[in-house]
């Protein structure tokens, strides 16, 4: 494993497999880099592929206070500036921070999954008070609950009385992917909160030229393609894909509709 400098001199550790052109990946919140590894494998043949984990998670430096998207960039930069990298694939708030990223750091090809970027009102913070207060109250089933809730409502259960959505996420968080669900969770309402504030036109990334890739799961979420279609005018070099049968973990099941795509839009010269 080899460590890179950030610029506030704390070490990031990077994972890194595959042979070929590389990549970094910038993972989601309430994760660590481990769900990404099948993603990082299915690469691996043509790639290689370089994990990090952001911080406050498992292997890397504590976040620094107050958090900022900033911070995420500097680190994607050095992250970058290491291996030499110029392309980036981003998933969920890693794609809001990729995406940001691409506004100032040299990203030629951008690959983005289900992005947790805000424009027009489409992605809403609005649950993160009532989530907030159940994690206060020590009853991070409850906070998880209404997480899920607001960001999966095509799911039937999110339409379940929030008592019941909470006894089912309890048992949830008696599966280690829960547990470290509920572990970060304050971490990652701070990382929403930062995602709603930056909610504008979507004329606010117009200074992007990457080639871009959107891929959404269309067992997913529904803002995601809203989102895209909001994006897309100000993003000539960005094209659209619809992957079936997928949902937001999509990305880390690394099924080949999914795969075999992205793995030519990362080759493309």
């Amino acid at each position: 494993m080899e460590r890179v400098i950030a610029p506030d001199g704390e070490k990031i550790v990077l994972h890194s497999t595959g042979t070929g052109p590389d990549v970094v990946v910038v993972h989601g919140g309430g994760v660590t880099i481990e769900p990404y590894r099948r993603l990082a494998a299915a690469l691996a043949d043509h790639h290689t592929v370089h994990l990090y984990n952001r911080r406050g998670r498992a292997d890397a430096p504590a976040r620094r206070e107050p958090y900022s998207v900033q911070q995420e960039i500097e680190d994607l930069a050095a992250v970058l500036a290491h291996t030499g990298a110029r392309t980036v694939v981003g998933h969920s708030s890693g794609g809001f921070i990729a995406l940001r990223a691409a506004l100032t750091l040299p990203i030629e090809r951008l690959a983005l999954y289900d992005p947790a970027v805000a424009v027009n009102g489409i992605f809403k913070g609005d649950f993160i008070p009532a989530a907030r207060a159940a994690l206060r109250a020590g009853r991070t089933a409850r906070a998880l609950a209404i997480v899920g809730a607001a960001g999966n409502p095509q799911s039937p259960a999110s339409r379940l009385p929030l008592a019941v959505q909470t006894a089912l996420t309890g048992l949830l968080l008696r599966h280690p992917v829960g547990r470290q669900m509920g572990e970060l969770l304050d971490m990652t309402l701070y990382e929403t909160a930062e995602i709603a504030a930056h909610d504008g036109p979507p004329e606010q990334y117009a200074g992007v030229d990457a080639e871009v890739l959107f891929a959404y799961g269309q067992a997913g979420p529904p803002h995601y393609p809203r989102l895209a279609a909001a994006l897309a005018p100000v993003l000539p070099r960005m094209r659209v894909l619809p992957v079936p049968r997928s949902g937001h973990d999509g990305i880390n099941r690394a099924p080949a509709q999914l795969v075999e795509p992205l793995s030519a839009f990362l080759s493309a010269a």
